[in-house]
Protein backbone atom coordinates (compact mmCIF):
# COMPACT_ATOMS: atom_id res chain seq x y z
CA UNK A 1 0.00 0.00 0.00
CA UNK A 2 1.06 3.54 -0.70
CA UNK A 3 -0.38 6.58 1.09
CA UNK A 4 0.02 9.96 -0.60
CA UNK A 5 -0.41 13.13 1.42
CA UNK A 6 1.34 15.78 3.46
CA UNK A 7 2.82 15.66 6.94
CA UNK A 8 0.72 18.60 8.17
CA UNK A 9 -2.73 17.43 7.04
CA UNK A 10 -5.03 16.17 9.82
CA UNK A 11 -6.81 14.00 7.25
CA UNK A 12 -3.55 12.31 6.26
CA UNK A 13 -2.48 11.96 9.87
CA UNK A 14 -5.69 10.14 10.83
CA UNK A 15 -5.00 7.60 8.08
CA UNK A 16 -1.38 7.19 9.17
CA UNK A 17 -2.51 6.60 12.76
CA UNK A 18 -5.08 4.07 11.59
CA UNK A 19 -2.27 2.27 9.74
CA UNK A 20 0.07 2.33 12.77
CA UNK A 21 2.09 -0.87 12.95
CA UNK A 22 1.15 -1.95 9.41
CA UNK A 23 3.43 -1.85 6.37
CA UNK A 24 2.84 0.91 3.81
CA UNK A 25 4.83 3.52 1.93
CA UNK A 26 4.20 7.18 2.70
CA UNK A 27 4.74 9.78 -0.03
CA UNK A 28 4.77 13.28 1.43
CA UNK A 29 3.89 16.08 -0.98
CA UNK A 30 3.86 19.86 -0.82
CA UNK A 31 0.36 20.06 -2.30
CA UNK A 32 0.48 23.85 -2.70
CA UNK A 33 3.85 23.81 -4.43
CA UNK A 34 6.04 21.32 -6.23
CA UNK A 35 3.81 18.34 -5.30
CA UNK A 36 0.70 19.76 -7.00
CA UNK A 37 1.36 17.95 -10.31
CA UNK A 38 1.83 14.64 -8.47
CA UNK A 39 -1.46 15.23 -6.64
CA UNK A 40 -3.22 15.92 -9.97
CA UNK A 41 -1.92 12.60 -11.31
CA UNK A 42 -3.20 10.66 -8.31
CA UNK A 43 -6.50 12.32 -7.39
CA UNK A 44 -8.78 14.25 -9.75
CA UNK A 45 -10.52 15.72 -6.67
CA UNK A 46 -7.15 17.28 -5.71
CA UNK A 47 -7.54 16.12 -2.09
CA UNK A 48 -5.30 14.27 0.30
CA UNK A 49 -4.86 11.59 1.39
CA UNK A 50 -4.88 9.16 -1.50
CA UNK A 51 -4.42 5.46 -0.86
CA UNK A 52 -3.09 3.22 -3.63
CA UNK A 53 -3.42 -0.45 -2.79
CA UNK A 54 -2.07 -2.47 -5.73
CA UNK A 55 -3.79 -0.21 -8.23
CA UNK A 56 -6.98 0.39 -6.26
CA UNK A 57 -7.00 4.13 -5.60
CA UNK A 58 -9.13 5.59 -2.81
CA UNK A 59 -9.51 9.40 -2.71
CA UNK A 60 -10.95 10.44 0.67
CA UNK A 61 -9.89 9.81 4.28
CA UNK A 62 -13.29 8.48 5.41
CA UNK A 63 -13.57 6.21 2.39
CA UNK A 64 -9.97 5.09 2.97
CA UNK A 65 -10.88 4.26 6.58
CA UNK A 66 -13.86 2.23 5.41
CA UNK A 67 -11.70 0.44 2.83
CA UNK A 68 -9.02 -0.32 5.45
CA UNK A 69 -11.68 -1.46 7.89
CA UNK A 70 -12.83 -4.12 5.44
CA UNK A 71 -9.29 -5.04 4.35
CA UNK A 72 -7.92 -5.24 7.89
CA UNK A 73 -11.00 -6.69 9.59
CA UNK A 74 -11.61 -3.68 11.83
CA UNK A 75 -14.95 -3.26 13.57
CA UNK A 76 -17.49 -1.20 11.66
CA UNK A 77 -18.72 2.12 12.95
CA UNK A 78 -22.03 2.64 14.72
CA UNK A 79 -24.41 5.39 13.60
CA UNK A 80 -23.37 7.41 16.67
CA UNK A 81 -19.74 7.11 15.59
CA UNK A 82 -20.67 8.16 12.05
CA UNK A 83 -22.31 11.25 13.56
CA UNK A 84 -19.16 11.92 15.58
CA UNK A 85 -17.14 11.81 12.36
CA UNK A 86 -19.58 14.17 10.68
CA UNK A 87 -19.04 16.71 13.48
CA UNK A 88 -15.26 16.25 13.36
CA UNK A 89 -15.17 16.63 9.59
CA UNK A 90 -17.50 19.67 9.66
CA UNK A 91 -15.21 21.48 12.08
CA UNK A 92 -12.10 20.33 10.22
CA UNK A 93 -13.40 21.38 6.80
CA UNK A 94 -14.45 24.81 8.06
CA UNK A 95 -11.09 25.31 9.76
CA UNK A 96 -9.25 24.39 6.56
CA UNK A 97 -11.41 26.94 4.74
CA UNK A 98 -10.53 29.59 7.33
CA UNK A 99 -6.80 28.78 7.18
CA UNK A 100 -6.69 28.89 3.38
CA UNK A 101 -8.69 32.13 3.35
CA UNK A 102 -6.28 33.69 5.83
CA UNK A 103 -3.26 32.50 3.82
CA UNK A 104 -4.90 34.05 0.74
CA UNK A 105 -4.91 37.43 2.47
CA UNK A 106 -8.63 37.50 3.20
CA UNK A 107 -9.97 39.02 6.41
CA UNK A 108 -11.54 36.01 8.13
CA UNK A 109 -12.59 38.14 11.12
CA UNK A 110 -14.93 40.27 9.02
CA UNK A 111 -18.67 40.24 9.65
CA UNK A 112 -19.50 38.36 6.46
CA UNK A 113 -22.07 35.58 6.16
CA UNK A 114 -19.58 33.04 4.81
CA UNK A 115 -17.08 33.49 7.65
CA UNK A 116 -19.81 33.84 10.28
CA UNK A 117 -21.22 30.47 9.18
CA UNK A 118 -17.78 28.85 9.33
CA UNK A 119 -17.14 30.17 12.86
CA UNK A 120 -20.59 29.04 13.99
CA UNK A 121 -20.11 25.53 12.53
CA UNK A 122 -16.67 25.21 14.12
CA UNK A 123 -17.70 26.23 17.61
CA UNK A 124 -21.03 24.39 17.63
CA UNK A 125 -19.29 21.21 16.50
CA UNK A 126 -16.44 21.61 18.99
CA UNK A 127 -18.80 22.29 21.91
CA UNK A 128 -20.78 19.17 21.03
CA UNK A 129 -17.59 17.11 20.69
CA UNK A 130 -16.35 18.45 24.03
CA UNK A 131 -19.60 17.33 25.68
CA UNK A 132 -19.15 13.91 24.08
CA UNK A 133 -15.61 13.70 25.47
CA UNK A 134 -16.97 14.64 28.90
CA UNK A 135 -19.60 11.88 28.56
CA UNK A 136 -16.88 9.30 27.85
CA UNK A 137 -17.74 8.72 24.20
CA UNK A 138 -14.11 8.80 23.02
CA UNK A 139 -12.41 6.52 25.55
CA UNK A 140 -11.36 3.80 23.11
CA UNK A 141 -8.58 4.50 20.61
CA UNK A 142 -10.39 3.71 17.38
CA UNK A 143 -11.08 5.67 14.20
CA UNK A 144 -13.43 8.36 15.66
CA UNK A 145 -11.00 9.00 18.54
CA UNK A 146 -8.08 9.10 16.11
CA UNK A 147 -9.94 11.67 13.97
CA UNK A 148 -10.84 13.80 16.99
CA UNK A 149 -7.24 13.68 18.21
CA UNK A 150 -5.93 14.77 14.80
CA UNK A 151 -8.44 17.62 14.59
CA UNK A 152 -7.71 18.98 18.06
CA UNK A 153 -3.94 18.70 17.72
CA UNK A 154 -4.08 20.36 14.28
CA UNK A 155 -6.27 23.20 15.61
CA UNK A 156 -3.77 23.77 18.41
CA UNK A 157 -0.82 23.52 15.98
CA UNK A 158 -2.40 26.11 13.66
CA UNK A 159 -3.78 28.25 16.54
CA UNK A 160 -7.18 28.33 14.84
CA UNK A 161 -9.55 28.29 17.82
CA UNK A 162 -9.79 29.50 21.37
CA UNK A 163 -10.25 26.43 23.56
CA UNK A 164 -11.84 28.40 26.41
CA UNK A 165 -14.91 26.47 27.54
CA UNK A 166 -13.89 23.36 25.60
CA UNK A 167 -10.68 22.55 27.46
CA UNK A 168 -11.70 18.90 27.73
CA UNK A 169 -10.72 18.60 24.06
CA UNK A 170 -7.14 19.55 24.92
CA UNK A 171 -7.21 17.13 27.86
CA UNK A 172 -8.41 14.40 25.50
CA UNK A 173 -5.55 15.22 23.12
CA UNK A 174 -2.98 15.25 25.91
CA UNK A 175 -4.27 11.93 27.27
CA UNK A 176 -3.61 10.29 23.88
CA UNK A 177 -0.17 11.69 23.11
CA UNK A 178 1.42 8.32 23.92
CA UNK A 179 -0.59 6.38 21.30
CA UNK A 180 1.33 4.56 18.56
CA UNK A 181 2.68 6.84 15.79
CA UNK A 182 1.41 10.07 17.39
CA UNK A 183 4.89 11.47 17.99
CA UNK A 184 6.12 10.34 14.57
CA UNK A 185 3.21 12.04 12.79
CA UNK A 186 3.28 15.32 14.75
CA UNK A 187 2.83 18.15 12.18
CA UNK A 188 5.17 20.35 14.23
CA UNK A 189 8.04 18.11 13.04
CA UNK A 190 7.29 18.70 9.34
Amino acid sequence: MKLIGSTTSPYVRRTRLLLAGRPYDFVSLDIYGEGRDELRKNNPALKIPVLDDEGQEIYDSRVIARYLGVKLGLAGLSWDQENQLTLIDAANDSCVTMLLSKRSGLDIEQDALFYNLQRERIMTSLRTLSAMVDAGEFTDWQYPSICLFCLIDWLDFRALVDFQGIESLLSFRDHNLQQAMVAETDPRNA
